[in-house]
């Protein structure tokens, strides 16, 4: 009877510490689940701004086709073919960057699963053990409960490392991403300069020209 008695008692227990523990894992899901509708958002915003860039690109492309409709078709070309490359640019841009946005995410989002499926294990091997320990005699509770703490602190110290590790190669990889997005929006905006320039040069040569044929009529 003592024998059934600890039994059950042990299986109610171990019941209520997986109950716990998975509620922990969930918990901590959810965390992350967070932290990526929040990386979305911000990837949102800048698909917006980019989008608002392409639509003011577009409507200056409407601008130059009015107010030079009539001049030379070679200036013309030229402007037509430099917008429609930046156009592409921005397009290419807009969907590298959306590229590493989801890599990064499914590799957070991973190793995220990860650490937490090893915590609850770790987390499991804790509450039974001492669940387990308080039904053993004193002497050998001693002796085995001082290796196993030795052994959970070894497993504790190697997943701290690992995860600050990972954290580190994360962060890396996150700051990349950002000098990449810098870089290429200083290629955009000295791209843009250059065109202000080139069309600006098309409009004062045509100018010049007018002005010599008036002047030679």
């Amino acid at each position: 009877n003592f024998t059934n008695c600890t039994t059950v008692i042990l299986l109610t227990f171990q019941t209520n510490v997986l109950t716990e523990l998975r509620k922990w894992k969930l918990s901590l899901i959810e965390h992350h689940k967070v932290q990526m509708r929040q990386e979305k958002e911000k990837y949102a915003a800048h698909v917006r701004q980019l989008s608002n860039e392409m639509e003011n690109l577009k409507e200056l492309l409407r601008t130059y086709e009015i107010s030079i409709g009539r001049k030379d078709e070679v200036v013309i070309t030229n402007l037509t073919q430099a917008l429609e490359r930046q156009k592409e640019k921005t397009e290419l841009m807009r969907k590298f960057t959306l590229w590493r946005i989801q890599h990064v995410k499914a590799k957070q989002e991973e190793y995220a699963n990860r650490i937490a499926d090893r915590q609850f294990r770790t987390a499991l091997m804790k509450k039974v053990w001492a669940a387990w320990r308080s039904l053993s005699e004193e002497k050998w509770k001693e002796k085995v409960a001082k290796a196993c703490q030795l052994r959970a602190e070894d497993v504790c110290v190697q997943l701290t490392n690992d995860y600050e590790a990972k954290i580190a190669e994360l962060t890396a990889t996150l700051e990349q991403t950002k000098a990449e997005i810098l870089r290429l929006h200083s290629e955009r905006e000295q791209y843009e300069d250059t065109m202000k320039k080139a069309f600006m040069r098309g409009v004062c040569a045509l100018n010049l020209e007018a002005m010599t044929m008036f002047q030679g009529k």
